[in-house]
């Protein structure tokens, strides 16, 4: 029993390591050279001129300071465009819940701050949706092109 009982449980960390592992690889990280507030500001500038949709900016540290609690800088800016979103959604309607894209800017202990989103295959596995899909490209090409006039140091 309790040889079968530590097989379960190397079976189980396993797998919970195969399976975190390529949660971790999928999410893309970039450092910026500007404050949380200041990258975001020009994350939102670029996402705007490119003819996308703000939805939503959320300052989690300022949520946290409202119930007593500290955090580092850190925001998230929620954003899309519907000729990218639905295509992903007429293919498969759960889509919609890592829909519209996210990019979360914050500080780290360091002051070093960083951006991060889940790449847009991430969209595809989570949601069986075709890898090559027009819009996945389409999504990681913008991501890419935002996130980088978000951090570039002019």
């Amino acid at each position: 029993m309790l040889r079968k009982l530590m097989s379960l449980t190397t079976a189980l960390s396993l797998g919970f390591a195969a399976t975190s592992a390529p949660a971790h690889a999928e999410m893309i990280a970039k450092t910026s050279p500007h404050s949380v507030a200041e990258t975001m500001d020009r994350l939102e500038a670029a996402v705007t001129a490119a003819g996308a949709t703000v939805f939503a900016r959320i300052d989690h540290a300022a949520g946290a300071q409202k119930v007593e609690l500290e955090l580092r800088p850190t925001q998230l800016l929620i954003f899309g465009n519907p000729k990218l979103g639905t295509p992903a959604m007429t293919d498969n309607q759960t889509a919609g819940l890592d829909l519209p894209l996210r990019v979360l800017a914050y500080a780290d202990g360091e002051g070093v701050v960083h951006v991060t989103y889940h790449a847009p295959s991430t969209l595809a596995q989570t949601h069986a949706l075709p890898e090559e899909a027009k819009y996945i490209q389409m999504m990681t090409g913008a991501l890419d092109k935002l996130t980088g006039k978000a951090i570039a140091a002019e």
